[in-house]
């Protein structure tokens, strides 16, 4: 595996200054500071930036550090799909790199002639990559949520985003029509036994393609955050060895979903590991790191749009 490039060309110092000032929010001067360099060559990398067409909202130009990466994740991993995209300032919302690198991820599929089924998670990395999408004519494909679309005060979940990306591209589209989590097992079942939800169940599962979030499942874990799961319950299936969590379906350190806790109440479709389709999963932040490691270790994704930091981080594991 070669090392990873410290001497970045002009056209990566250029990709890089454009990328922090139009899509970080950095001004020149916090980028020079971030590059090492003064402000003076800060200015005239972003002008490049813009002059040569590097920028264009999404960033053109494939930084070599990140290529480097993409390179050693998918020979770790054996990735289908690997985009890495430069990290933002630190403390900067790491969902704002990576949303236009998912959302061309996810108009290259559309853009496919042939139908396909897409299979779609929910969660703050997926809104993001539905709200850089650009429209595309799409309506040869159809679009199916993996996860119930009900929160539990009985309102739709706030981050599913079947219904919004199929507003984009006019696709049918088939939400799922449970609870994210029910009260039950038996509840659960239910609304499973229905002839409706098992159309769109099977569906889900027959998916040519999945894009999902990966969240953490650290006391800052998202299913807590939204209200999905109690302090009680995050405890327990931490107890248990819970990491990371892929459509609302908890996993350990290996990868492995536990028997625990909300995941016998979890509505919608767990993704199978090692699927021979693309199941792409979209996420970084330090936080994420473990869950992300774990996912890939024992393919429950096995494609992944993710930031620099974060991919040097899963690769220094």
């Amino acid at each position: 595996m070669s090392r990873i490039d410290n001497e970045p060309s002009l056209h990566d110092e250029a990709a890089r200054a454009g990328w922090l000032y139009y899509v970080g929010g950095m001004t020149q001067d916090q980028i020079a500071t971030e590059l090492g360099v003064s402000r003076q060559r800060a200015q005239r990398l972003v002008s490049r930036a813009m002059a040569e067409g590097l920028i264009q909202v999404r960033l053109s130009h494939r930084i070599g550090t990140c290529l480097t990466l993409e390179a050693a994740l998918t020979d770790r991993y054996g990735l289908t799909r690997c985009r890495v995209v430069p990290s933002l300032a630190p403390g900067a919302d790491a969902v704002r790199a990576t949303s236009p690198a998912a959302a061309a991820e996810l108009e290259r599929v559309l853009r496919m002639p042939e139908p396909k089924v897409i299979a779609l998670g929910t969660g703050r990395s997926m809104r993001g990559m539905v709200d850089a999408l650009e429209g595309v004519e799409a309506d040869h494909h159809r679009l199916v949520s993996l996860i119930g679309n009900i929160a539990p005060d009985g309102s739709a979940s706030f981050f599913d985003v079947v219904m919004r990306i199929a507003d984009k591209v006019r696709a049918p589209h088939y939400p799922m029509p449970v609870p994210v989590i029910s009260t039950t097992p038996e509840e659960n079942a239910a609304f499973h036994a229905l002839a409706p939800v098992r159309r769109v169940v099977d569906l889900a599962r027959a998916a040519d393609v999945i894009f999902v979030g990966v969240g953490q499942m650290s006391d800052d874990a998202p299913l807590l955050a939204d209200g999905f799961v109690t302090r009680a319950e995050l405890d327990e299936m931490q107890a248990a060895g819970a990491v990371g969590e892929v459509a609302g379906w908890v996993f350990d350190s290996q990868g492995q979903y536990l028997d625990v806790g909300t995941n016998r109440r979890t509505g919608g479709v767990r993704i199978v590991q090692g699927l021979d389709r693309p199941a792409i999963g979209i996420a970084a932040g330090a936080s994420k790191v473990a869950a992300i490691a774990a996912a890939l270790q024992s393919r429950i994704i096995n494609g992944l749009v993710t930031d620099e930091a974060t991919a040097t981080a899963i690769l220094a594991r």
